[in-house]
């Protein structure tokens, strides 16, 4: 293992036994959090509150590498997706309470087949080219995820501050995501990358793969969306580069004492905490 490799290592392993408030996990609406989990706050308000904080961080983010025009935000700055409703959020907060750096982690039961993904909507699958063997590879991958009794992911919304981008913590965001999927028992999934920042070099050096089929790799590809050349990588979040398991491993146990912000729901907020009263049945529901 060559210098740079051995200190990035030692770094990470510091930066991780001292992450405390920094990383806080966003749960999707309505999603049973699972009981490792033993920091979880019900919060309507401070949910929605981060969300935009994370909309409002990658719409800066976004704008600032060109990928998107102003005009693509909302009136206060934020650029919205469906997966911001759909999916984990994982955020690195720095010191003073901003987002440092964040991405989303979407899952998927076994059942999911290639057109309720996102991926269906990238560039790639919209060329007549590549978008056949684009769907192969990834109904494959799907296949071998029920095969194995695994869910399958979809990895997204990266965006890390130019101040961070040179530090731990871009790698920490993406090991993070490794060990949330194995909170939920690991899953295979894919995630789009963009070459810009290296981002996909690092995915890569952790784990990641370029998608591929029947000996067909997928290339990379101009998105003209986000004006910037993209990889779809696929990874098996059981099975990282084995340099980084140990990390992940890591990772995950610290993520059961991570806070976690969900919105109020009723059959989950009373699982979770058997001393809440029962609900009162509202008037229309007493005369049914």
């Amino acid at each position: 293992m060559v210098d740079y490799e051995r200190a990035l290592l030692n770094l990470l392993d510091r930066t991780i036994a001292s992450l405390n408030e920094r990383l806080v996990l966003l749960a999707p609406p309505e999603l049973a959090i699972p009981d490792q989990f033993s920091e979880c706050e019900f919060d309507l308000d401070r949910h929605d509150e981060l969300i935009h904080a994370v909309q409002r961080f990658r719409g800066s983010i976004y704008c600032e590498d060109g990928a998107i025009t102003r005009d693509q935000l909302s009136s206060d700055g934020r650029h919205s997706t469906p997966e911001d409703n759909q999916a984990w959020h994982i955020l690195l907060m720095d010191r003073d309470g901003t987002i440092g750096a964040c991405a989303w982690y979407r899952e998927y039961d076994s059942k999911v087949y290639f057109d309720r993904l996102r991926v269906r909507h990238s560039a790639l699958a919209q060329c007549p080219e590549w978008s056949d063997v684009l769907w192969r590879a990834v109904e494959r991958q799907l296949a071998d995820a029920r095969r194995q009794g695994l869910r399958y992911a979809e990895l997204g919304g990266w965006a890390v501050a130019p101040e961070r981008r040179s530090s731990s913590e871009t790698v920490l965001l993406a090991l993070a995501t490794y060990g949330l999927s194995r909170v939920h028992g690991g899953a295979l999934g894919i995630t789009t990358a963009t070459i810009r920042h290296r981002s996909s070099s690092i995915l890569c050096r952790l784990g990641g793969e370029p998608l591929e089929v029947d000996g067909t790799v997928l290339p990379p590809y101009y998105d003209p969306q986000y004006d910037c050349m993209m990889e779809i990588l696929r990874f098996d979040s059981r099975a990282p580069n084995p340099r980084y398991n140990a990390l992940v491993d890591q990772l995950h146990l610290k993520l059961f004492d991570t806070r976690v912000v969900a919105r109020p729901y009723w059959p989950l907020m009373r699982s979770r905490c058997p001393e809440i009263p029962p609900r009162r049945a509202s008037a229309p529901e007493l005369a049914a």
